[in-house]
């Protein structure tokens, strides 16, 4: 039976722009045993295309296939719904490309949905337009709610403020796209051609990779080079399939794989 992983990208391969030591060796050996991997991100703004070229920054030659985002979840997930529709969507490159090459056309009055990404370049106005939309019956999508790390100096806004403010506005809830949705999680898994006995998620949060994972009925394993830390666990009423330091401390094949 074949095996692969969906593996994160922030606190898994890098943190910001620093390699986590060892994650370069790591892809070198998926890639030497022939092991099907995807980078599964709920980051909508970067495209594949420059989540290979900052990988490769890293030391990590990879291609646009071995990537998987949360905006390509989403507009897969709208052309699923409604082909060829209409999106007004408060986001940036990642996020357009997807749409547009999913067929979506973008407007900017009387949309089908209104999508949401992560950005900087949108003003208030255009919240407030998007609300006005959503209140004469547009769908409301959010890529992923992914909080704010809540640290001095962050430049940019989580999703989940800017989630949380249109919702209370247009007294909508938002439909989530990204980990933990089964959208996302299920769309990835059948990106990268496997089934759900064959695939093994990689992430070091357990609000979205690891739950994500536990829902969907994959194999789980946490990095704690990232957000989550050791003292975490007694939140959870879940657990990952194993925990290790980072990707590098992971033995493959992994046990699970021969049984």
């Amino acid at each position: 039976m074949a095996q692969g992983l969906l593996i994160d990208m922030d606190g898994v391969i890098y943190g910001g722009d620093t390699l986590i030591p060892g994650a370069d060796q790591f892809i070198h050996r998926l890639k030497k045993s022939e092991i099907p991997f995807m980078f599964m991100t709920n980051n909508s703004q970067r495209s594949p295309l420059e989540a290979v070229r900052k990988l490769k920054k890293l030391g990590i030659e990879v291609t646009e296939q071995h990537v998987y985002n949360s905006a390509m979840a989403t507009a897969k997930f709208i052309a699923s719904q409604n082909p060829n529709g209409t999106a007004y969507v408060l986001g940036e490159g990642g996020l357009l490309s997807s749409l547009h090459e999913y067929g979506i056309t973008l407007v900017d009055t009387d949309p089908e949905f209104v999508v949401l990404g992560e950005g900087r370049n949108f003003t208030l106005e255009m919240v407030q337009r998007a609300v006005d939309m959503i209140l004469a019956g547009a769908k409301f999508i959010t890529t992923n709610r992914d909080p704010s790390p809540k640290l001095k100096g962050w430049n940019n806004l989580g999703i989940a403020a800017t989630t949380a403010m249109i919702e209370e506005a247009a007294g909508v809830e938002a439909f989530v796209i990204g980990k933990p949705s089964p959208v996302m999680m299920r769309s990835a898994r059948k990106a990268l051609g496997l089934e759900t006995a064959e695939t093994t998620v990689i992430g070091d949060t357990m609000g979205t990779d690891i739950q994500g994972g536990v829902q969907m009925g994959y194999k789980t394993i946490l990095v704690l080079s990232g957000i989550t830390k050791i003292e975490d666990f007694k939140k959870y009423a879940y657990k990952p399939d194993l925990i290790v330091n980072s990707v590098n401390d992971i033995q493959l094949p992994l046990t699970w794989w021969n049984s």
